[in-house]
């Protein structure tokens, strides 16, 4: 009733206004009305109708507004045709030829992004007012189908490194924000979603088994209106301990003060792999282990596997990727109802989200509901809630399955005559039958999740606001395992099955005070504040084999008759912080941003529960100068900034400064006894990883913004490396977790905008690209390096430093004598791979004659998004994509074995042998060592084709018949294409590993995809 009675009063305000604009034109000569024209004004994004937005006619006065259809008439003595401007507060203005009535205009969400509103620490800024390092992604970026909301951090911001660590459907994301800074530490991320802080850890119990499910799939992506990341400590200093490896700030989407609206978007699309692994097929590993054999025992002759008439007889035999890969389809669908009054805006969702993997038998499902309310009762009182609860069901592709398909000989079946399951590799190397364990492993993942913040904010005074945010995150994990005895992997234990719970709990309360005053040319604002968040986290696991039946699986672990030890735990965390920022500014032309952060953690030890991060910024805006006005015609917008700040690093794990002990048996009068033994040594004064970093940008926009570039130099040193250091033996311990050591990255990064074209036809681009050069300064115990597998930690050299021997050549015939002690063997024979000796003692040894031969780091990452519009189509094209990284290829390493035990790549074609004596690839032999060199590292420089989307939305002309809002339809492309030159399934690929990242160990490769949908507001 008070809306409909608003809105009469407002017609009968507006109405008379219009009327006494009109009785004094009565008095004059009528004008002649020489066309007539309507239309219809939407958001070029949602393609809701404007209430409000201005027209007018370019060189007259006569103009009007839209209504709350978007619709406007426009009577004038002006001919067709002519060009109209339209205006909108928070939109790009738009020219138009009108050519004839009606027409349809989509307005652009504003691109001036100096004058947009972003989201940081506790707060919002204007751009124009910001001291510090921070980005906003793309609309284009958010709006690709994703199956989590960190993916579409790839290539979308300078500076953010997002690699994937498993293709597996709710797979994770491996997330770098100018490097890596820790060792042993946390490298990735802060995530903020709707104010509450989130470190994305698998919270697994370790029953599932594979590759882990990212914890932020269970978050629904459409639900997301902006995701903001703060990079320099000047913008996360505010989040003190855990500010480090940066913030990604999510806002999810709100309601607003216009009439309801009820949106409904679906897709269905289709997945396939991006490519397969060349290996060999029956006949030509039928060769190769016929070679192998008479190689080791040349009495039993050239035929002691298949005779040649056998060998033809083969075909290609198995092609165990053929069987294992699919094409997979996928579907997502939402719906949504949003809008309000100016009192109270809501929000609404629900999700339903199915993705079958690539590989058999993996899936991924989503349910999520989203409820996001904003009131404002009373004129001072503000009330927000922001809440999702979610349910996400994976099933996960078992262990080791990847390296197991490549290397499964093409001469094996999947199936024996009597219809059983082949159990395992027929030949010398034991593992199992991939497409066995595929089919028959189940290997489940569930999980709920809960998370809701809710705020009340109230203006104590006029400019003091006093706000109260309470938040919750519940997670509860259920973990399924169950190895049927009808496959190699149950066979010997009569099935085996596993459960596993992990319950995670944590809360939030933020208590602030925000006061906000200009006074002259002045404007001051200011927040202090108390925070405290606290986490319970409690895991059990049971499990017990041998089993009657298979047909209960995990659901009767009674039924088994060996008892697989159960487990249990608990352990919770506690951070309170004090917080303070103050921001000044002076004349749109000087700024100072200072915050200061203390932090408490139970973490660390009792000498270093405390902690301060302090940050101090400041900005110049040149282009606000009077002396700068009569560049300003080119020079539109110009500013430097600078800042210095201290952040810190938690993420190390409970109770690690503590005296621990952990569980054990042991014999005590011929019986076995329960006890406990010393796990850990406890350190008081251990405390956080503390990062430094320096930071100068410069903003810049030309030709009235047309072109817009964003410059930040950085530095930043990371102190006080929490590292396992070895202690002297007296204390009964081998090593102690301590702060020794210190990593740095400097680094350049660069932000384009552009507007290419303007009018009907529009043409804008985004482009990024970043460098950065990490080096590790200094590792405990004053040593310069250590070791770690395939992986060197060495001052002065990048984390995810390679480490291993470097090939010269293959052995001829001959050269025994002379160059046979370079071949590692013991008997070196002609077609044996040579190696360098390093250290020139002579000779090789794996141990002694290793170097340096690459390292995971890119020289530099990049991004590059193109957006067209025309008549009602929109396309996108995001390229994305890293130079200069290396990669270790383990499967690669696996398949130039030659080993006749199993199968190798078709680089075993031109293997040496007398009547090809090869100088790059080596004899094949029975029993290799496998020695891992400068052969298996490539390049994993990449440009992929990350995302082609078209779209077209109906004209509101045609809608208005049928009374819905929009209609559009997209079809998206995702991975169509990359060019590299590595020869592994994808070249983004890690193992997200702090010591060890770039390897390539049986990862599930990345899908492509083609998906297509629809859009529909009522």
């Amino acid at each position: 009733m008070y809306r409909r009675v608003n809105q009469f009063l407002t017609y009968i305000i507006t109405g008379w206004i219009l009327i006494t604009i009109a009785l004094p034109a009565q008095a004059q000569t009528p004008a002649t009305i020489n066309s007539v024209l309507e239309g219809t004004i939407v958001d070029e994004t949602t393609n809701l109708p404007l209430d409000g937005a201005n027209i007018n006619i370019e060189g007259t006065t006569n103009q009007t507004t839209t209504n709350e259809k978007g619709q406007f008439v426009l009577r004038t003595g002006q001919k067709f045709p002519y060009n109209i401007i339209i205006t909108f507060i928070g939109y790009d203005k738009k020219i138009v030829l009108a050519g004839g009535s009606p027409v349809s205009v989509r307005l652009k969400p504003t691109s001036n992004e100096l004058e947009d509103v972003v989201v940081v620490g506790y707060g919002t800024q204007k751009k124009t007012d910001l001291t510090g390092a921070v980005s906003s992604v793309s609309q284009t970026a958010i709006r690709q189908p994703l199956s989590s909301i960190d993916q579409a951090l790839k290539g979308a911001s300078s500076g953010v490194q997002v690699t994937q660590t498993s293709g597996q459907p709710g797979g994770g994301v491996s997330i770098r924000i100018r490097g890596g800074s820790s060792v042993q530490g946390g490298n990735e991320p802060l995530y903020v979603i709707d104010g509450f802080p989130v470190y994305n850890n698998s919270n697994t119990t370790g029953v599932t088994r594979g590759a882990s499910v990212n914890p932020l799939a269970g978050i629904n992506p459409s639900d997301i209106d902006r995701i903001d990341i703060l990079k320099d400590a000047a913008a996360t200093a505010i989040y003190g301990s855990r500010g480090a490896n940066g913030v990604v700030i999510i806002t999810t989407k709100k309601g607003s003060p216009r009439k309801g609206a009820i949106s409904y978007e679906g897709s269905f699309g289709i997945q396939n792999v991006q490519k397969k692994i060349d290996v060999l097929n029956a006949k030509e590993f039928a060769v190769l282990r016929n070679e192998v054999l008479f190689d080791s025992r040349p009495a039993g002759g050239q035929f002691q596997y298949l005779t040649q008439q056998q060998i033809d007889a083969l075909g290609e035999g198995t092609n165990w990727q053929n069987e294992a890969f699919q094409q997979a389809p996928m579907q997502n669908h939402q719906i949504s109802v949003s809008g309000g009054s100016n009192n109270t805006q809501y929000f609404l969702s629900g999700n339903y989200n199915f993705q079958e993997g690539i590989l058999k038998h993996t899936d991924f499902s989503r349910i999520a509901i989203r409820a996001n309310v904003n009131a404002k009762p009373i004129s001072k009182l503000t009330i927000s809630a922001n809440i999702t609860a979610s349910k996400a069901d994976a099933n996960v592709a078992p262990p080791g399955i990847i390296g197991s398909l490549l290397i499964m000989p093409p001469t094996a079946t999947i199936y024996e005559p009597n219809g059983s399951y082949t159990l395992r590799n027929p030949f010398e190397n034991i593992f199992a039958n991939p497409i066995a364990a595929l089919n028959e492993t189940q290997n489940k993942l569930s999980t709920i999740r809960f998370l809701g913040t809710g705020y009340a904010e109230y203006e104590v005074i006029k400019g003091l606001k006093a706000k109260v945010l309470l938040g919750t995150d519940v997670n509860n994990d259920k973990e399924k395992y169950y190895i049927p005895s009808t496959i190699y992997e149950g066979a010997t234990t009569d099935g085996q099955a596993s459960l596993g719970n992990a319950t995670t709990y944590s809360w939030l309360n933020e208590n602030t005070l925000t006061y906000s005053k200009e006074f002259g040319k002045s404007s001051l604002t200011a927040l202090v504040g108390f925070t405290q968040q606290e986490s319970a986290n409690e895991r059990f696991t049971a499990g017990s084999q041998a089993f009657v039946t298979d047909d209960l699986s995990y659901n009767n672990l009674e039924s088994g008759s060996v008892l697989i030890r159960p487990t249990s735990n608990t352990f919770d965390w506690v951070l309170h912080s004090y917080l303070s920022r103050v921001s000044y500014s002076y004349d749109g032309l000087y700024y100072l941003t200072a915050s200061i952060r203390r932090d408490g953690s139970s973490r660390f030890g009792r000498n270093n529960k405390w902690g301060n991060f302090p940050s101090l910024s400041a900005a110049w805006n040149i282009s606000n100068e009077s002396f700068f006005e009569r560049l300003q015609s080119a020079i539109g917008d110009l500013k430097f900034r600078a800042s210095f700040g201290t952040t810190g690093n938690l993420e190390i794990g409970q109770y690690q400064s503590l005296a621990t002990l952990y569980t054990l048996n042991y014999l005590l009068g011929g019986n076995i006894i329960n006890g406990f033994a010393p796990q850990r040594i406890a350190n008081d004064n251990l405390g956080w990883e503390k990062t430094y970093q320096y930071n100068a940008g410069l903003d810049l926009g030309i030709w009235h913004n047309r072109l817009s570039f964003s410059i930040d130099a950085y530095y930043k040193k990371t102190t006080d490396l929490l590292l396992n250091v070895e202690i002297p033996w007296t204390t009964g311990y081998a090593s102690s977790l301590q702060n020794f050591g210190s990593v740095e990255n400097r680094g350049l990064e660069l932000g384009l905008k552009s507007k290419n074209i303007a009018g009907h036809f529009v043409w804008n681009s985004d482009f990024n690209i970043s460098f950065n050069r990490n080096s590790v300064t200094k590792i405990g115990n004053n040593a310069q390096s250590y070791v770690s597998g395939n992986y060197i930690i060495q001052v002065g050299k990048p984390l995810g430093t390679f480490y291993g021997t470097v090939t010269d050549g293959i052995l001829q015939t001959g050269e025994e004598t002379e160059k046979g002690k370079f071949t590692g063997n013991a008997t070196p024979k002609a077609g044996d791979r040579l190696y360098k000796d390093i250290n020139g003692d002579g000779a090789f040894t794996t141990a002694a004659d290793r170097a340096i031969i690459g390292d995971a780091q890119p020289d530099f990452i990049f991004g590059f998004i193109n957006t067209f519009s025309w008549k009602g189509f929109d396309l996108s094209l995001f390229l994305q994509g890293t130079y200069g990284n290396k990669i270790i290829n383990s499967n690669r390493q696996t398949l130039e074995m030659f080993t006749g035990q199993q199968n190798a790549s078709t680089a075993a074609l031109q293997r040496w042998i007398p009547q090809n004596p090869s100088t790059t690839m080596p004899r094949a032999k029975l029993d290799p060592a496998p020695i891992f060199s400068d052969r298996f590292v490539e390049d994993g420089s990449f440009l992929r084709v990350k995302d082609i989307t078209l779209s077209y939305a109906l004209p509101a002309s045609l809608l208005d018949r049928i009374r819905i809002s929009s209609v559009s339809f997209y079809v998206t492309g995702q991975n169509l294409h990359t060019f590299t030159r590595y020869t592994g399934f994808d070249p983004e690929v890690t193992s997200g590993n702090n010591v060890s990242p770039g390897t390539d160990s049986g990862i599930y490769p990345l899908a492509k995809s083609v998906v297509a949908g629809l859009r529909i507001t009522l």
